[in-house]
């Protein structure tokens, strides 16, 4: 039951997110920033990306994923395609790990100590689809403030 509810989150946020990028209609907007935003829309996409392929693609779905967080935050350009189809294959991993989860293994503590004290699978979980809407939150008064 909450496996099914985190993948239809998770889904619909990643869905929106490619729709943002997607929205963009300028490829260079997507790096803008500006003094009061440090982070642009592609280096967030990056960073989202990153971040679920590591912490549920690679930690409970074993893809063999390695994160590099300094690029999500240092690489520019990446055309606007590659971002799409990154978020694509994101929600892929994302959706097919959680279709193997059972109930029992969303109770267990999760496989890493992210924050100071242990939490349950599922609690990291809704932590993570949160992130995301945050972060897409961002991309989105980014896109309406910046790609005029």
């Amino acid at each position: 039951m909450i496996a099914q509810a985190l993948i239809k989150l998770f889904t619909r946020d990643l869905t929106a997110l490619q729709t943002e990028i997607e929205s963009y209609a300028n490829d260079s907007t997507l790096w803008l920033v500006t003094e009061d935003i440090s982070n642009s829309a592609g280096n967030l996409c990056l960073h989202l990306v990153g971040n679920l392929n590591h912490f549920i693609g690679a930690a409970l779905g074993n893809s063999g994923y390695v994160r590099q967080r300094d690029l999500e935050f240092s690489l520019k350009d990446v055309p606007k395609a590659e971002l799409i189809e990154q978020v694509e294959a994101t929600k892929n991993a994302v959706v097919s790990v959680l279709e193997q989860l059972s109930e029992e293994d969303l109770q267990k503590e999760y496989i890493h100590r992210v924050f100071k004290e242990p939490m349950t699978t599922a609690y990291f979980l809704m932590h993570l689809s949160t992130h995301l809407a945050y972060h897409l939150g961002q991309i989105n008064y980014h896109r309406r403030l910046l790609d005029r």
